[in-house]
């Protein structure tokens, strides 16, 4: 049984495999930026957006074209009954399949996640953590320094560590299922490709931040720290914002008053700024801005109101303990899925 799901199953191996070589080969050629990189070069640019792209990807061609067609193929052909009618029970014939695919599957996600995340190392080292505290003039030690964006950032996230394995396997176990509902393979990939894309955009915005209480402080609004300002043709403050600490993920930026209540800034606080400027990446402002000329006694007399500002965020040093939970929530939500393949094979498949 395992030597027929093999031959069945190498020529997608072989293709997905292969181009996983091929990256690899470009990653270790090009080598990786030089450590306590400011700016990348073009072509370190791209390799860096590549390897994002094609690590978000690979879960997702598994998904719709190793789990989609893994029982459908067989299905719509009628070759299932040639081997149930052999020795080969039901159960064993879908378990084989699920479990030699499958461990190739999270095989490929895991070697790409350790190729990439190895190669952009020095990227994401600098955005790591320093000494400077929340809501301080952080990142700017570097004028020319480019802004990366930290591995926590729901950008990144999904492309680094051990998140990948969880993604692909299920993708895959998805794939599979939804053949099997359906029997239709191009109907089957379809479904997989639309809800495996929906969980991967709800994920980070409506599980991720919750998985893990996110940490709060309150800070005082200052120049130096403002990183946003948003001024409407009223002449009103529509956002303001503080810088979060390197690394973080911030979830929340808000102005409260003297109580702790959300509020929007004083329509007066415009007037005690120059008009702003584009943010840089990440929204911060740029210290030659309008926000480094800010008219300190307005400042001061915002404090002395009692307004704040409350950033909440996710720190840098909670990356593999989320990491850890949201692989684990996607390894339980494929052995569920598993679970019911191989039920419906058994009493609902003929």
């Amino acid at each position: 049984m395992i030597w027929l799901t093999w031959r069945q199953f190498r020529a997608q191996a072989a293709a997905v495999y292969g181009l996983l070589a091929v990256l690899a080969a470009i990653l270790v050629i090009a080598g990786r930026p030089l450590s306590g990189v400011v700016r990348l070069t073009p072509a370190d640019s791209r390799l860096y957006y590549a390897g994002i792209v094609v690590t978000y990807l690979l879960p997702a061609v598994i998904g719709v074209f190793w789990g989609a067609p893994l029982v459908t193929r067989e299905l719509e052909a009628g070759t299932h009954r040639l081997v149930w009618n052999q020795s080969v029970t039901r159960a064993r014939w879908m378990a084989t399949k699920l479990a030699l695919t499958g461990l190739a599957a999270v095989a490929a996600a895991g070697l790409l996640s350790l190729v990439v995340t190895w190669w952009a190392g020095p990227v994401d080292a600098a955005s790591q953590p320093s000494t400077v505290p929340v809501g301080a003039d952080i990142g700017t030690d570097v004028p020319d320094a480019e802004s990366f964006a930290a591995r926590i950032s729901p950008l990144l996230f999904g492309v680094r560590g051990i998140t990948p394995v969880g993604y692909a396997a299920f993708a895959f176990v998805l794939g599979v299922t939804a053949g099997i509902l359906l029997r239709r393979t191009v109907s089957a990939m379809a479904v997989t490709l639309a809800v495996f894309a929906a969980v991967q955009i709800a994920v980070p915005f409506a599980v991720r931040p919750y998985v893990i209480p996110a940490a709060q402080q309150t800070v005082t609004i200052t120049s130096a720290n403002i990183s946003k300002l948003g001024v409407n043709s009223s002449g009103e403050v529509e956002e303001l914002a503080v810088a979060g600490p390197r690394g973080a993920w911030v979830l929340g930026n808000e102005t409260v008053d003297a109580t702790g209540r959300v509020v929007t800034a004083p329509s007066w606080v415009a007037a005690c700024l120059l008009p702003p400027m584009p943010s840089e990446p990440q929204g911060r402002a740029s210290p030659s801005g309008p926000v480094a000329e800010a008219d300190q006694e307005c400042l001061t007399k915002l404090a002395d109101l009692g307004y704040r500002q409350r950033v909440t965020y996710q720190p840098a040093d909670r990356f593999w303990a989320l990491q850890g939970t949201e692989t684990a929530i996607f390894l339980a939500l494929s052995a569920l899925l598993a679970w019911l393949c191989l039920r419906w094979i058994r009493n609902r498949v003929s």
